[in-house]
């Protein structure tokens, strides 16, 4: 069995780096992304600390049950009414969601 190897990572790795790294309430990391010309604050949440709690993903409009792991993320320049609770998978495939969701005629409107 090999020594484990406790190197920090190279300048030039893609990830997220401990400036980015500011863990709050919510456990996860916080950073900033770019997206639709605005700078949008970031931070990736637990399931743990989601515990009893549902959220309506924009990206797809289904419901994020309780305990899941997501995204929260919100513009820079907006106040807490502006976060938005995500699936992971629909925060990276947001420039590829449409803004206008088709519900069927019986769908709940929330």
């Amino acid at each position: 069995m090999s020594p484990r190897r406790n190197r920090p990572k190279a300048a030039g790795s893609s990830g997220p780096s401990a400036e980015d790294d500011h863990t709050g309430r919510y456990g996860g990391f916080q950073s900033t992304e770019h997206w639709q010309g605005e700078e949008w604050s970031v931070r990736h949440v637990a399931g743990a600390s989601a515990e009893g709690k549902t959220y309506r993903c924009p990206g797809c409009d289904q419901l994020i049950p309780s305990a899941v792991p997501h995204v929260v993320a919100w513009p820079d320049h907006a106040g807490v009414d502006d976060r938005r609770h995500w699936h992971k998978a629909c925060w990276n495939a947001k420039d590829r969601r449409t803004t206008r969701v088709q519900r069927s005629r019986n769908a709940p409107r929330f």
